[in-house]
């Protein structure tokens, strides 16, 4: 075996980067690893990519492939090309990829092509909806991947329902908790988003809306925009394309004179938006799950959520596009039950590390 563990990370999206922070903070602390970070560029401009490298450590990646936005074959299809040739070049012990992107999934095929062994991080998370392009994802990327690193009790128990082996199953705990408990710190030094944006603690609700089954549907999307107007006092971190159809529906301009409408924020000003805020609604994954960490009442614009344990605990409430469920669990969700820590200590990207270290080390 070489001196250096050479291991390559895929990244390509907003989340992406949030669960790699930890996990590269830990590789310093092991000589023998040569990390080497790869980014598809599947979100291609500065607010949704570099601005998430600047605040969170990260180094610079070793490759940028700058594969842009396009349709899900395109966009994977020229991820596929790609990678293969840096992995060509690099010859990698071993392939990280996260989450269940474009990129996740064709990092994971690429690997799995040429017999290089391939660790998931967020595996096992199931919405059992086939017309979510992230559950393809996550599904074939969860059956061609060496190591599972499941962030929670149900992510495990969906994998041992799909018939994969106990053997290559690891629940860890959550990645993002880890950069989380790191992160709120920092934001609540540095963040001068409340300062900014003239708002007090406790003061606004925050919302954020990316799904494509909400963004590219004009019924749902409508019903969403009517809703934030109907509540108002609404901060609005608006995605490129949601923005891009809340103009082609022609929802923007009543949206704009009704909610708080900004940019895509850093993920520093994200963090402490969340953690003063009233409650937040969102279709999002990962906000779904800051909010629990920051303790926030999150109303989520879907039917159904991975983290079916936010559910359960009585901190997250699923109401789908429906205006009358949306404005009502607004005024009357307030959750009073204390939290339970489904994910984990803040320690999973030191338990990851080390079960790869020892794999390629000693085989095992």
């Amino acid at each position: 075996m070489r001196k250096k563990i050479k291991i390559i990370t895929v990244v390509g999206a907003r989340p992406n980067f949030i669960k790699v922070a930890p996990l590269f903070e830990e590789f310093k602390k092991h000589k023998k690893i040569n990390p080497i970070l790869i980014h598809t560029g599947q979100h291609y401009d500065y607010e949704m990519s570099q601005a998430f490298f600047d605040g969170l450590k990260i180094p610079k990646p070793n490759y940028n492939l700058e594969i842009g936005s396009a349709l899900h074959g395109k966009q994977t299809g020229k991820t596929i090309i790609e990678l293969e040739k840096v992995y060509l070049k690099e010859k990698p012990d071993l392939i990280v990829v996260v989450g269940d992107v474009n990129s996740t999934l064709a990092g994971a095929l690429v690997a799995a092509k040429l017999h290089m062994p391939i660790a998931h991080i967020e595996a096992g998370l199931r919405s059992y909806k086939k017309t979510m392009p992230e559950e393809v994802n996550r599904v074939l990327t969860d059956h061609i991947s060496d190591f599972l690193f499941c962030p929670t009790k149900t992510a495990e128990w969906n994998l041992k329902k799909e018939g994969i082996k106990k053997e290559v199953l690891y629940n860890v705990g959550d990645i993002m908790y880890d950069a989380f408990l790191y992160n709120i710190k920092i934001a609540q030094k540095k963040s001068e988003i409340l300062e900014r944006l003239k708002i007090k603690p406790k003061s606004y609700y925050l919302a954020t809306v990316h799904r494509a089954e909400n963004t590219n549907n004009k019924k749902k999307l409508k019903n969403i925009a009517d809703s934030f107007c109907g509540i108002g006092n609404i901060i609005f971190p608006c995605h490129p394309r949601t923005e891009k159809y809340l103009k082609q529906y022609k929802l923007w301009k009543r949206l704009k004179q009704r909610v708080k409408v900004i940019k895509s924020l850093k993920y520093l000003d994200m963090l402490w938006l969340e953690k003063n805020a009233k409650k937040i609604l969102t279709d999002s994954g990962g906000v779904q799950k800051e909010t629990y960490f920051a303790k926030a009442p999150c109303i989520t614009l879907r039917d159904e959520t991975e983290w079916v344990e936010t559910v359960k605990s009585g901190w997250n409430i699923l109401v789908g596009d429906d205006k009358q469920k949306i404005i009502k669990a607004v005024k009357k969700f307030n959750p009073k039950k204390p939290q339970y820590k489904y994910f984990g200590d803040g320690k999973t990207a030191k338990r990851i590390v080390k079960i790869l270290v020892n794999f390629l080390q000693n085989g095992k």
